[in-house]
């Protein structure tokens, strides 16, 4: 196994050995897997955005092209980019080209501000910055500017301009601090022959879920990827025919891959893009693409409930809803399927990787009441007290975990890996949780600060 970036923490010989032995870990990555699913789906539809519809040739020419493109550019295998786009095709297309490129993207909530996108640009050592111009009244370039002032390795900004705008059409400018700036488009160059490329490297950063200023970094791996999105796909039967909406932000894990747009992608299926997150819009959409699958926070799935009796949409196509990201009120659960006629998949999830899930076989109050049960079956799981040692089942305490696409640390933070790691390699999650006779999870609060075993 060759080395990891530095700064990441690799996952044990044995863990290793065991993984790829279980056939989890396949040794693809998610760029070459992409040029296989272009291979044998190339006509079908990858993305749907509004009016535009492209398919996976497309898609996979697409990234190609843009992949020569960053690396004309001067990007490096290693190097790292950060990407802070809305749901448009250019985020999928700009994060698969710079794993192709051998560049390492950085994902980024589009409603973080200076402080964050500073912070991991910083951390990251970032080369680059790829986001909007300008987008919902709030300016990027002028942020992306103020943040290459002060730290001199991010050199190149791309802007993606939105229908209508055109404020760098004409190409590339360069500011004073020497960075350089140019439209996303512009990223277009003959395809050069694939890099080689290792599955064990790292494939893109994802920020914890922490709600701070400075989130930590979570390193994902194209094997551990690529197994949890193709696992989460597996888990709920997703085949080519499956129309995946992408209601949340296609940067957070939840929609990314789980199943999400990799998973999706990975099946042949179709993945709609959902720039606006309003309730009537949604409806709307799932309507006229026939969505079957789309994934939601609790409050989301509550204003869709409410906006439906007034919206005239037709919803039969959906068959499974996915709930995560917050405690899910039983009133809620049980509209789901009542009112949308499709089934409901309670889900937990972390962007360190542990995912917990309902299968649509499980019985009603299971999927009603629980998160369900670990994605893969080398997910090691335990729930400990005060003390550090594990609870009877019903009782609460911390969730640990371990497994095929669960972090072994963040990235450079040596002093909190020591704080959020048991010395056998377990991810102290923060978060309470019980364990039925059943074996199903219920999530229920996060760890107080101070109260977590040495």
């Amino acid at each position: 196994m060759p080395p990891m970036l530095d700064g990441c923490t690799p996952w044990p010989e044995e863990f290793v050995d065991r993984y790829w032995a279980a056939g989890h870990w396949r040794g693809n990555t998610l760029d070459n897997l992409l040029r296989g699913w272009a291979l044998q789906y190339g006509p079908r539809t990858a993305l749907v955005h509004g009016g535009t519809r492209i398919t996976y040739a497309r898609l996979n020419r697409r990234v190609d092209r843009m992949a020569a493109g960053f690396r004309l550019r001067g990007f490096r295998p290693g190097q790292r980019v950060v990407v802070q786009l809305p749901n448009v095709p250019e985020f999928v297309v700009t994060v698969f080209a710079l794993m192709r490129a051998g560049a390492v993207p950085v994902l980024c909530p589009l409603s973080h501000r200076t402080a964050e996108v500073s912070h991991l640009a910083r951390l990251t050592q970032a080369a680059g910055y790829v986001g909007p111009s300008t987008y919902q009244g709030f300016d990027h370039t002028a942020m992306a500017a103020e943040i290459a002032a002060r730290w001199p390795f991010l050199r190149r900004v791309f802007t993606f301009e939105a229908s209508g705008s055109s404020s760098l059409s004409g190409g590339l400018t360069t500011d004073p601090s020497g960075c350089h700036y140019s439209p996303l488009g512009s990223l277009d160059a003959p395809p050069e022959p694939p890099l080689a490329q290792s599955a064990d490297q790292v494939a893109f950063f994802l920020p914890s879920g922490d709600t701070v200023a400075a989130p930590w970094l979570v390193p994902r791996t194209h094997n551990d990827y690529a197994y949890q999105a193709g696992a989460a796909a597996e888990s709920v039967a997703l085949i080519e025919n499956d129309v995946y909406l992408a209601a949340l932000p296609a940067a957070f894990d939840f929609a990314f891959g789980c199943p999400g747009v990799v998973g999706t992608l990975s099946v042949g299926g179709t993945v709609v893009l959902a720039e606006d997150p309003d309730p009537a819009e949604c409806l709307a959409v799932i309507g006229r693409e026939r969505v079957t699958l789309t994934s939601l926070t609790p409050s989301a799935a509550q204003l869709l409930l409410d906006a439906l009796p007034t919206v005239q949409a037709d919803v039969s196509a959906l068959r499974l809803v996915q709930i995560g990201g917050g405690p899910l009120d039983r009133a809620t659960a049980e509209r789901i399927g009542p009112e949308l006629g499709c089934r409901l998949q309670q889900v937990f999830g972390m962007p360190e990787g542990v995912l917990t899930l309902t299968r649509p076989a499980d019985p009603d109050e299971t999927v009603l009441t629980t998160q369900g049960r670990p994605l893969s079956p080398d997910d090691e799981i335990r729930i400990v007290g005060g003390d550090g040692e594990d609870v009877p089942d019903g009782e609460p305490g911390e969730l640990l975990a371990r497994g095929p696409y669960t972090l072994r640390g963040y990235y450079r933070a040596p002093d909190h890996n020591a704080r959020s790691f048991t010395g056998d390699g377990y991810f102290r999650t923060g978060v309470l949780a019980r364990r039925t006779s059943d074996g199903d999870l219920v999530v229920t609060g996060r760890l107080k600060d101070g109260l977590r075993p040495g």
